[in-house]
């Protein structure tokens, strides 16, 4: 508790403050706008990180997070645009919902739950990061390189349909991680100097992120007249309150632990919520009209998956999402590396992290209700204006890295990797999760092998890493058998037998 109160005195400085507000404003403008998502705002921002405190870059940033969590939700209900991919959930019912005259509603209760799971979240941060930090302190070099395995196969194997994309884009980030002459031997450096000290990490994040995601999206949105439903002052009845607290309440029983997960994110959650919910629910034949516990449940799962990214990054130093990715980027920027070791090195910053949390739902409610039909109208902004400076600004942010005209053309290059990645849609996560853990996993398996001089035997021989390792095989296993019955399963021979086997 001490140390809790110690965090909330950092995270109230008015310094603070100020960068917490302006990291919710802009993650919720970013999280409004389509393809604009808080990875790759933080990938543009990572140039701030050197020219301000470390404490408040990362309350910066996780407001940056949680706004664009909540963002994509004011869209999807009065535009049936979600700007986030977990927010497609939150169109079905939510759209419904403002089209029959009750968009006040169906915003309050994404709101709100958004507030309370975001909240419950940050408790139960509170509670678990120290203990499963004293845990995680105890483990060996081969039950680290375990945990990393089982990230690269999270990531490839059960994010996304196509498995083999998934391991492409896994290579291609372990192979830009291998450029430079780290462990004494140039490797993949092609004779050239300028890559001797490896790929900086901002360069390609902002490359892949912010380059590439801006070259697709402006080749494939074009800007159309959009009519946005009056909101009015969202407000909800009592019969509202009594529909929407049990959804928050198991949409962040889903969104915690899925969101700590490697490759769990925010989409699973919110889509099994919904579908909780539509079971649950007294009114089920108002699913598909607009129900608003189809809101409440997928928002609040949506905010608690946010929260519960943040247990592996500051426990571990691994990041299950491509914006956790970034938020990571940006400690190590300062010379910090999250890992069991955190919370003893740098308490001032977990905690002021921990407690800015807080604070940054509070402003998430107090900002949003009053100014969602405000945001809606960021949909107006020509597309042409918008690329052309969001190209611009990662330009300059890539640049102020390392003020090299060198990173400009590998900025170049990385950004048209990301446009090819989007076209034959190859993921980005694996990508950006190898470059960032490839070093670190190539370090704890030598680690390993030096300790027990070459037996590779030392890779399983701690009880987390055979836990590890099982659960993989479980996962693999499972797998087989999804896709053997998916063999068996008969083709549909008429509409209503194939509306009956995607329910099923």
């Amino acid at each position: 508790m001490d140390l809790l109160l110690d965090g909330f005195q950092t995270a109230l400085t008015p310094e603070n403050l100020l960068f917490a507000l302006i990291g919710v404003l802009l993650g919720t403008a970013v999280g409004v706008l389509p393809g604009i998502g808080p990875a790759m705002a933080l990938a543009l921002l990572l140039p701030v990180t050197y020219s301000v405190g470390v404490d408040s870059a990362i309350i910066m940033f996780a407001g940056i997070y949680y706004g664009g969590m909540y963002g994509g939700s004011t869209t999807s209900i009065l535009l049936n645009t979600p700007g986030e991919s977990s927010s497609v959930i939150t169109a079905i019912e939510g759209n419904k919902m403002a089209k029959s005259g009750r968009a006040a509603q169906a915003l309050a209760t994404a709101a709100i739950g958004s507030f309370v799971a975001g909240t419950i979240g940050t408790v139960l941060l509170w509670i678990l990061v120290p203990r499963v930090a004293d845990v995680v302190v105890t483990l060996g070099a081969p039950s680290y390189f375990a945990v990393m395995v089982l990230a690269f196969f999270a990531v490839t194997m059960v994010l996304g349909s196509s498995k083999l994309r998934g391991f492409i884009s896994l290579f291609l980030g372990l192979a830009i991680a291998l450029v430079g002459t780290s462990t004494g031997q140039a490797r993949l450096t092609f004779g050239n100097a300028q890559l001797a000290d490896g790929i900086d990490v901002v360069v390609v994040a902002v490359g892949i992120f912010a380059i590439g995601e801006a070259l697709w999206v402006a080749a494939h949105l074009r800007r159309k007249p959009l009519e946005i439903i009056p909101v009015g002052q969202p407000w909800m009845s009592r019969a509202d309150w009594k529909r929407s607290w049990k959804p928050w309440l198991r949409g962040t029983a889903f969104g915690f632990p899925f969101g700590a997960l490697p490759a769990g994110g925010a989409e699973v959650p919110t889509f099994l919520s919904y579908a909780t919910e539509q079971k649950l629910s007294k009114h089920p034949e108002e699913f598909g009209k607009g129900a608003i516990e189809g809101v409440a449940g997928p928002e609040a799962a949506n905010n608690a998956s946010a929260a519960g990214t943040l247990l592996p990054l500051l426990t571990l130093g691994l990041p299950t999402t491509a914006t956790a990715s970034i938020m990571l980027v940006a400690v190590q920027s300062y010379g910090i590396q999250p890992g069991p070791q955190l919370l003893d090195s740098e308490p001032k910053l977990v905690w002021g992290l921990l407690a800015s949390l807080v604070i940054a739902n509070a402003l998430l409610l107090v900002i949003n209700l009053p100014m969602a039909p405000l945001w809606a109208r960021l949909l107006q902004i020509p597309r042409p204006q918008l690329y052309a400076g969001i190209l611009f600004f990662a330009t300059l942010g890539a640049y102020t890295a390392n003020f090299a005209a060198f990173d400009l053309l590998l900025l170049v290059v990385l950004g048209l990797l990301g446009l090819a990645m989007r076209r034959f849609g190859l993921p980005v996560l694996p990508l950006i999760v190898g470059v960032i853990l490839g070093p670190a996993m190539e370090l704890q398996l030598t680690q390993a092998l030096q300790i027990s001089q070459g037996d590779v035997s030392t890779l399983w021989s701690e009880p987390v890493a055979v836990v590890v390792y099982a659960v993989m095989g479980l996962m693999l296993l499972a797998m087989a058998v999804g896709v053997v019955r998916g063999k068996k399963s008969p083709v549909p021979a008429t509409t209503e037998d194939a509306e009956e086997l995607v329910n099923r």
